[in-house]
């Protein structure tokens, strides 16, 4: 099964493969694992690892309590995912929250890295 991409009219509609037939409820987990791969290779190239790590300490909890409210109000659901939950909140979704800053402070250092 593949879904469009929502923003293209229906008749131009860009497929996308449907990982989760593979993965199954671990889908969340395993696009988590390989972003989270990236990023800490782009780190580790950018000699950036620090840096990263005291963005996510400084994000961490202003990411939880957002993640934890909209979660408990309904904005959004979360399919394909493991169904272990830490803190009230998956467990996936606290991988999120350390691997898009990460990413970000990787793909930023590699950008303005000084040779």
């Amino acid at each position: 099964m593949s879904f469009p991409i929502a923003s293209l009219p229906p008749d131009s509609a860009l497929l996308l493969p449907d990982i989760g037939a593979l993965f199954g409820p671990y889908t969340y987990l395993a696009t988590e694992i390989a972003f989270g791969a990236a990023a800490l290779a782009l780190l580790v190239r950018a000699d950036a690892v620090e840096r990263a790590g005291r963005t996510v300490v400084v994000l961490y909890p202003v990411a939880y309590v957002w993640d934890w409210y909209t979660l408990t109000i309904g904005v959004f659901a979360i399919r394909l995912r493991t169904g272990v939950e830490l803190l009230g909140i998956p467990v996936e979704e606290h991988l999120f929250m350390v691997v898009v800053p990460a990413l970000v402070v990787g793909v930023h250092e590699n950008l303005h890295r000084r040779e």
